[in-house]
This record gives structure tokens, sequence and C-alpha cells, in this order.
């Protein structure tokens, strides 16, 4: 990587500084070397997906990093070329195959992130923050400008040949938008208040979306055993969270799905276990099933009352297969009485194309959620799917698109309950961001989406029909 001149350089850090990003600040003060992102190397064959992420000595100038502290780093592998295989925190593969919590995506997905090292330990900060300009339409929508994104960073060290410990943080300038959200039309969940269910809105994340540490036993060359725990965390279920999933990342817009496949990844109080055999991984999570109240600038106090089991594999490089299963104790503050029983099944596909940095990726999830009273009877298992895509053929343009469908019955609830009757509706969406390279490691984009909302007729009074809605955005990236 060439050397940034002064003046990108300065620009740089009074960007970062603006963003209060930590892992910048930490970045700041610990020389090292930076990779943007870029695919996955594939120095073994695409049949092997166990490869470890390889960096060349070229992305790591021998002025940021002397080869002699190189060489007595601990948690660094070195092959006879000199390159080094950074560890994961869970298991003996390639570092790229791990997502947001414990969950997996492939082995393809391009590394995220900047990246140091620092005194044995490999450190990786990553931000998006959008501003957006929301335009839903219809009775029922509204306009509202706000900031949406995350901050994290991530460390790890390997203090064995066996063992690694890693640690992670990721914050959200969400509680900024205001308790309310921000208007999106058929998004259903959680309270504004504590009293009033949000709909046709998405909520606010919390302030802190994850604070976790994990520890992982090499009990092989192809095998480990791991634990995690958050406070908050994201316990074994479902795909990654939308947030960090690469089909659909460059959206500043929440899946209407969120509450079937991921609204537990902030969650206050989680302890999972895990094995890892080759492409294969089991799991199991013990977590608080309550959502996140409407404070969402403190940390509650955990629970373990909820059980998830996940399944997972990664059959080649470019895919990533899981089945889960949670049940949650007493998840919406205003059914408390009622517990909920999930599934869970989805595929994400992702290869490298195109020019340096392009990919493709793809994903699709079925979910299922079903009531559960305190008497035992069980409600009408409701039904979600996803399909969402993104295509990014070089460092400049990504065009990204979804379609999703759910059975829910919180559109048209009574006031004081969260349940009414079961509508099938639908969305879809595509969009576009165009980015400029500010230096190696800091990019801004301009970019737009459209989206239209399916109703049945059932819904057209309050609706008014299907309905089309926008959101013009601008987005600061590190890495």
């Amino acid at each position: 990587m060439n050397d940034m001149t002064k003046a990108l350089g300065g620009m740089r850090w009074s960007l970062l500084l603006a963003t209060a990003c930590p892992t910048a600040a930490l970045a700041q003060t610990m020389p090292g070397m930076s990779m943007p992102a870029t695919p996955a190397p594939t120095q073994q064959p695409a049949s092997d997906p166990h490869a470890g992420h390889d960096m060349p000595n070229h992305d790591m100038p021998n002025h940021d990093m002397p080869s002699h502290d190189m060489a007595a780093m601990p948690g660094m592998d070195h092959d006879d070329m000199g390159s080094m295989t950074m560890p994961a925190a869970f298991g003996p593969y390639a570092m790229t195959r791990e997502a947001s919590g414990t969950a997996w995506q492939p082995d393809a997905s391009p590394m995220q992130g900047v990246m140091r090292m620092t005194g044995g330990w490999s450190l990786m900060g990553q931000a998006i923050l959008n501003g957006v300009y929301d335009r839903q339409s219809g009775p029922r929508g509204a306009d509202k400008a706000f900031v949406s994104g995350m901050v994290m960073g991530m460390a790890t060290r390997q203090l064995t040949a066996r063992d690694t410990v890693a640690f992670r943080v990721m914050l959200a300038p969400d509680p900024l938008m205001g308790p309310r959200g921000y208007p999106l039309l058929l998004a259903a969940g959680e309270t504004a208040d504590g009293r009033t269910q949000l709909i046709d809105r998405q909520h606010p994340h919390d302030l802190f979306m994850e604070l976790s540490a994990s520890y992982s036993r090499r009990l092989g060359d192809r095998a480990s055993a791991f634990i995690y725990a958050g406070l908050p965390g994201e316990p074994a279920f479902g795909p990654g969270s939308f947030m960090h999933r690469l089909s659909i990342i460059d959206s500043p817009e929440a899946p209407i799905t969120h509450h079937w496949f991921d609204s537990t990844h902030i969650t206050f109080g989680v302890v999972t276990v895990g094995v890892v055999v080759g492409f294969a991984k089991i799991e199991a999570s013990r977590f608080k099933g309550r959502e996140p109240d409407r404070h969402r600038y403190d940390i509650e106090a955990p629970r373990l009352d909820s059980t998830a089991v996940r399944a997972s594999l990664n059959p080649t490089q470019t895919l990533a297969l899981q089945a889960s299963w949670a049940r949650l104790q007493s998840p919406e503050a205003l059914s408390p009485d009622e517990d909920q029983e999930r599934w869970s099944a989805s595929a994400i596909w992702t290869r490298p194309v195109g020019a340096y940095g392009g990919y493709l990726s793809a994903t699709a999830a079925w979910g299922r959620k079903t009531g559960i009273e305190a008497d035992g009877h069980r409600g009408p298992g409701l039904d979600a799917y996803l399909l969402e895509a993104t295509a990014r053929p070089d460092d400049r343009w990504t065009v990204f698109a979804r379609a999703e469908r759910i059975d829910t019955d919180e559109l048209l609830s009574a006031p004081g309950d969260v349940h009414g009757p079961v509508f099938t509706v639908g969305k879809a969406s595509v969009g576009a961001i165009r980015d400029f390279r500010l230096t190696p490691e800091v990019r801004i984009g301009i970019g737009g989406l459209v989206a239209r909302s399916l109703t049945p007729g059932g819904l057209d009074p309050v609706y008014g029909g299907d309905r089309t809605s926008g959101m013009a955005f601008v987005r600061l990236r590190l890495g």
C-alpha cells in the first residue's frame, strides 16, 4: 500500500475523530498496518473451506511494522513466503467466516474494517454512519431526517497455539433519532414509551449494541470449542444481523422481517457455548428473552431465561447455511405473560468479482414465530420470507435489493393489545450508492432507495392501498 500524503492523512483522522470512533482513536496511538476491504484470498484450493486468511507483505509496510517485531508476535502464523494468518475468534478457519455475534458468513466474504497489530493483539475497527432523509407515503406514512449506523471495534489475541481470546464493542447513534425511531411502513415492534407499540416505524437500537468477550480452545487441526458472553450480545439464532449482512449492509433501511430473524442481536445477557468441526458448527445459548426497554442509553440487568440452538454449515468458501430454534420468555413488554417460539433457516452466498474489492452477495431466509400463552395455548405460526442481494462491481458503485413477505398480527392491534387480525403483507426495495474514497481507509457515499409496500385489500382503509416510499442518504464509512 502506498504511503498516504500528509494532507490525506490529516483528513482521515479529522473525519474519524468527528465520528467519535473509539477504534480509530486507538489506532492513532498504535502505528501498524492498515488494509481496506479486499476479497478473501484463495491461496489454498477453493474446495478447502478451512483455508486461513492471508495478508501478503506488500499490505504491511516495513516502516509500520518491523520484521523482527512481526516474527515475535504471538497469535500470528508465518509461512515460507512471510505472509501472516490472523486468528479467527471461535475456530481454526478463515477469520472472514465470522459475522455478528457467533454467526457465520461465507469464507469468501471480503474483509471489512481497518486492522492494526500491536503487542500480540489483532485490532479491527469499522464504522458505518448514515445521514438519512426518509419519506414514507400514505395515511400511515411520515417524513423524517435521522442518523443511523454503527461503530465497532474488536481485539483478538492468540494466547497459545490452541487458546484465543477476543473482545468486541459496538455502538450505535440510533438513540439520537428519538424514542419513536423512524417511519417504516409495515414494521412493528418494541415501544417508545413502554405503553404503546410502535407500528409502521422502526425502533431505535440502544447505544450499546454489543459488549462481549469470548474464549476458544483448539481441539485439533480442524476442531475447536468456544464460549461467548455478552452484555449486550447476540445469541445463536438466525443469520447474522442485517447491519452486518454483506447482502444488504449498504441499505440504511431496516427489514420488516427484523423481528423474525435478528431482533435478538441486542440481548442484555447471553452466554453461548459451541463446538466447531471442520465446516460444521453446533452451538447453544442461554439469554434474556425480553427485548430492550425504552431507555436507550443504559445497560440493563442480565437474565438467562431463554434458550436458542443453531447448527451451521459452510460446505464451500462461497456458501454459509444455518438452521436455528429459540424459545423466548416474555419477549414483549406489552404481553408479559406470553412466550414465543422461533424457527429460522437461511443460506448466504458470496463471491468476489470484478475489480479490486468487488463482490456479489445474496441471502435467502425463512422464519416463523409462534406466541405461547401462559396456559400453553399456541397462537398461529406467523411466517416470514426474505430475499436480498448486493452487487458491487468495483470500488465505486454498489446496487442492492430486497424482497420480503410476512404474516403479521400487529398492524391493526387494538389499543392496549399487541395482537390483532393476521394479514400477509410484502415489501420490495432497490437502491444504489456511489462511493468516493477519501483515503485508503475512509470513503463517503451518496445513495438512495425506492421501496414498494404491498398490502391486501383489508388494509386499504388505513394504508390507502400499496404505497411507494424512499430514502436519500449520505454515508461515511471506515473500512
